[in-house]
Order: structure tokens, then sequence, then C-alpha cells
């Protein structure tokens, strides 16, 4: 089979796993599509929203779609490292035992590891995944594990602040994806969710995603191949240079965001890793639409999800950052000239 026909059957897998997960996840389809992005540039994510929003379901779907084996780990103040390592515990003669904990308990054939609530998980907890997401492994009784197929999915409310610990940058920075699920505002698809009892037991409505619908341990040769197949030419090239440039120093384009003086804003602009996640993201956009190089629309629909959570503010700024982060981002949209 050529490239051109391999990527055309899996272009078809990834749409028909975005219309399997519209169909049981409703009001939600542009976060849907920037998740089966992610999923096939292989990247993380980050999904924040109020609670009761359907962010555990989104990402259950899309974990049951890639098949493989699941882990889900409650994120609590309580849990430690060694928990998500190894599990210890007297069996049933009275002896102690160590098992496998949910990082290990699959090896290799671990394609989802869901983190629910992360926010509420101590720093030492973060830090431990952060090793896992960026390197799809872990060290651990002498031995180095392996998850080869790994996504990392995780959410966290923004309502309550008790308990909780604000991810440090590093950790944010690891995720291609910071995504924002609100309560959808259109008032057939509110009614449906309220009133309709089939959107009333979740657990019923991901069991109508196939299993297996985009096979998570094939993603990385998929996601190779769309790499290599897809072009950016020299004008988005320098296009997406001038972006990088103006997460750095915005007020030296012409930036500005009311009530924000924009030469104390900005700590650190997007990393490289930021950038390289954009391009990634960018190339999937125009495969699924069928191109086979990049236009400035396809960087545009990744653009708030991949650099928003990249760009840290000073102190006086940070928290603000809910306010002033969408805003800033659209502003450098919309001020540097695209080819």
């Amino acid at each position: 089979m050529t490239t051109e026909n391999y990527l055309a059957d899996w272009r078809e897998h990834a749409l028909v796993t975005e219309t399997a997960i519209n169909s049981v996840v409703i009001g939600q389809s542009s976060l849907i599509r920037l998740i089966n992005v992610a999923l096939f540039a292989r990247g993380h994510v980050l999904l924040e929203g109020d609670v009761g929003v359907g962010k555990t379901t989104v990402l259950r779907a899309f974990a049951r779609a890639a098949g493989g084996e699941f882990e889900r780990t409650e994120g609590t103040i309580d849990l430690m490292p060694n928990d998500l390592v190894y599990h210890t515990y007297v069996d049933s003669d009275g002896q102690p035992r160590i098992d496998p904990g949910p990082l290990l308990r699959h090896g290799e054939q671990l394609t989802t590891f869901f983190f629910n609530e992360i926010n509420r998980a101590r720093p030492q907890v973060q830090s431990l995944l952060l090793r896992a997401m960026a390197e799809r492994s872990v060290s651990a009784f002498n031995k180095e594990f392996q998850f080869p197929h790994m996504t990392v999915f995780a959410d966290r409310n923004k309502v309550e602040k008790e308990e909780t610990f604000e991810l440090a940058s590093a950790a944010r920075d690891r995720f291609m994806f910071e995504l924002n699920m609100a309560t959808p505002v259109d008032e057939d698809i509110r009614r449906s969710l309220i009133i309709d009892t089939a959107y009333h037991n979740a657990d019923t409505l991901i069991e109508q995603v196939t299993y297996g619908l985009c096979p998570g341990d094939q993603l990385n040769d998929v996601s190779t191949a769309i790499q290599k197949t897809v072009t950016t030419s020299p004008a988005i090239e320098k296009y997406i240079l001038e972006l990088w440039r103006a997460s750095e120093t915005p007020g030296q384009f012409g930036v500005s965001v009311e009530g924000v003086e924009m030469d104390r804003l900005i700590l650190a602009g997007a990393s490289p890793r930021g950038m390289s996640a954009l391009v990634r993201a960018a190339r999937v956009v125009a495969w699924m639409n069928d191109r086979e190089y990049v236009i400035p629309e396809d960087v545009h629909a990744v653009l708030p999800a991949a650099l928003g959570h990249r760009i840290f503010f000073q102190p006086i700024y940070e928290l603000r950052r809910s306010e002033i982060s969408p805003v800033l981002i659209h502003s450098i949209m919309n001020v540097v000239a695209s080819p």
C-alpha cells in the first residue's frame, strides 16, 4: 500500500472516530476535533472546565476509541508518587504483597492514561507524571519501563481551589493542548442534555463508541507518516517564526491588551517544544482536511490551544491569566501578518 492510500485510510478512521464521539458528547465539536488532532500528533491533552460539563466522558470516549489498555487515576491530596508505580497490600494469607501500579500494570500495551482532577495531586506526583509524559518511560524496581503508545489525558475543574495545586510551568508545557470545555449555549443542546435520558448515563454513552476504532498502538506510525508527508512552505515557516517572536515580545509587534503594560507582561514566551507541537498539530489539521501542505488557517486552528498555556506572565499578571491569555493570543493572530 502506498503512503497516500495508507494515510487516506487512516483519515477515514480519524473522521469516523470524531463522528462517533460527537454523537455521544453533543455541543463540543470544536473541542473534539482538537483532541482528535492531538491524538494523531501524539500529544497529551489537559482539559479544563466547570464541574459536570462532561470532561471525563469525552476523554473516556477517546480512550475507548484508542483501544488497548487503559488506566485511570483520581487526583487526591494524599496521592503519592509511589502510588502510580506500585500497590502494596496484605493478601488473603496475611502476607504483604507488592503489585505494579497503574503506570506499570500493562507495560507497553498501555495506550491511555487518564488522570482525573490532576490539580488535586501533589507536585511530587505531577513531577513523576511529567517524566512519563515526556519520555514515555519510568524507572522502578531497578528496571526501565516503556510506554511507547501512551497518551495522557488529564482534566481539572476550575471551580474549586481548596486542596488543589497549580501545575508547574514545566508540567503544563508537556501538554500539547490545554483546552477549556464550556457549557453549551445552544438551547436545543442544553435541553437534550438535561431532558433526554440518553445523555444521563455516561457509561452507556461511551459504550456506543466502537472499541479500538482508532488503534492506539498504531498511531505512532501514522503520526510519523503524516509529519513526513505534509509540508510547510518557506512562507508558512517564516510566519510561524514570527508568531514565536511575537509570543516573546508582543509589544514590538504592536500587540496590545487593554489594561496591560505590554513591556511588563511576558516572563517567557513559547518554548521550542511548544512551537514544535504547534507545527505538528497544524500538519495534522491539514491532513484531516485532505491536504499535503499547511495553510495559515491550519495554524490558526491550533494556535490558542497549543500556545495559550505556554506563554508565561510576570507575577503581577499571572493571576489574571484566564482573562489575559485568550485576548493576547487573539491579538497576536490578528496583528502578525499571515502569508
